[in-house]
């Protein structure tokens, strides 16, 4: 099946009278021959519905779990992200779903992939969204006593104030001087050094 086919397959197979069930939609992710996929973007409330059909060999006969991760979209909440496969068809399938910023949760697909177990423990510790059902739910990756999720993007990257990224320089720029230098982007979760860290301390004591 063509990534067109395997989306439209999922949404048929999904489809409902019932309206307060959510829409279903499929698009085809990037990548070209050999590497698109379909994407199915379905509601929170059928995530694990979803991923059930996915499995079903009668459907789509995805019977291994690949990953499953998720995309902090700031005011949008967090996408969750799954990539099952088919080993005999081979045919994948991008499963998405959102979640709110508040209290994110969605069902574990432990129950029908065991494989989801590791990967949703470390969702969780990365970015905080809960895996209803998740027979193991601890820390995998972290320290037990770590506070905060390290790819949320308000995540502050502390390490980032302390020491400058050491990155390549911009073409044309020397120590010895050159062109004026351009003031860098802060990707987010770096903060202003100027507002936190030693040197808005020393800054904070100058000033008394």
């Amino acid at each position: 099946m063509t990534p067109e086919e395997v989306g439209e397959r999922l949404v048929h197979l999904m489809a409902t009278d019932d309206p307060a069930l959510g829409e279903v939609t499929a698009e085809v992710s990037g990548g070209g021959p050999g590497h698109a996929r379909a994407v199915v973007d379905v509601p929170a409330a059928r995530w694990w519905h979803a991923a059930g059909i996915a499995r079903d060999p009668g459907a789509l006969g995805c019977d291994f779990f690949d990953w499953v991760s998720a995309v902090d979209e700031l005011d949008g909440g967090f996408a969750v992200i799954a990539h099952l496969w088919s080993t005999r068809r081979r045919h994948g399938v991008l499963l998405r779903t959102r979640v709110p910023r508040v209290d994110p949760e969605v069902e574990s697909l432990v129950d029908l992939y065991p494989g989801a177990a590791w990967h949703e423990r470390e969702t969780y510790e990365m970015f905080g969204i809960v895996f209803a059902r998740h027979p193991d739910l601890r820390p995998l990756l972290l320290p037990p006593e770590f506070e905060g999720h390290p790819l949320r993007k308000e995540f502050v990257l502390a390490a980032r104030v302390a020491k400058p990224w050491p990155g390549a320089k911009e073409p044309g720029e020397s120590e010895a001087g050159g062109p004026a230098k351009r003031a860098p982007m802060r990707p987010p979760g770096v903060p202003d050094p100027n507002e936190w860290g030693p040197r808005a301390r020393k800054a904070e004591g100058e000033g008394n």
